[in-house]
Parts: structure tokens; C-alpha cells; sequence
């Protein structure tokens, strides 16, 4: 049976943000193949709700978050198995302060 996948307001946010990075360096073109690569890697954990491994800070495990690791992306989420829902929290470059990022949610 699928999970339901939801998205917090945060991850929209992130997402949005990406992609437009995405088209203002390297076009609109480039900016929707990301776009396109995030929603569909996001979607499959409604299959595979475990694909996604620990985090390496502690702080994060203690919290229950599972990272996929999408190329240069980090898609941060937790599972609820009673409910059958993944939340995904924030999706970030992992270029950028995440651990900061998250501790803000």
C-alpha cells in the first residue's frame, strides 16, 4: 500500500526557491529539468518511503529525519507508518548550512 507524500509550506518554499536559482543561471529550460527531477524523486517515496538514509548529525537522527540524497540536493522528510504519510520538511542544497535550515522548522 502507497504512502501519502505531503509537503510542508518550508520544502514549497525551498523548492521554489531552487528552481528559480536554477533559471537565472542557467536558464528556463535547465530550471524545469530540475524541477521535474525533485517532484519526481519526491513522489517515489510514496513507494520506497525508506530510501533515504539516517543523517549524519545526531541532532537530526534524534528527530527521526531520513535524507534522500538527490545529486546536489538534500530532500530532508519523516515517515509516519500508522498514518502512511511522508512529510517532507525542506529540500536543500547541500552546499548550504542545512543543519541550520532544519533546526529553523
Amino acid at each position: 500500500m502507497k504512502y501519502i507524500v505531503e509537503r510542508t509550506d518550508t520544502a514549497d518554499s525551498l523548492i521554489r526557491k531552487t528552481v528559480l536559482f536554477t533559471a537565472e543561471k542557467f536558464g528556463n529550460d535547465v530550471a524545469l529539468e530540475k524541477l521535474d527531477f525533485l517532484e519526481e524523486s519526491i513522489m517515489n517515496l510514496d513507494d520506497n518511503p525508506y530510501i533515504g538514509v539516517e543523517p549524519r548529525y545526531n541532532v537530526l537522527k534524534r528527530q527521526a529525519y531520513l535524507v534522500l540524497i538527490l545529486e546536489k540536493d538534500i530532500v530532508f522528510y519523516k515517515v509516519d507508518d500508522e498514518k502512511r504519510i511522508v512529510t517532507v520538511y525542506a529540500v536543500v542544497d547541500q552546499r548550504q548550512d542545512y543543519l541550520r535550515i532544519i533546526r529553523g522548522l
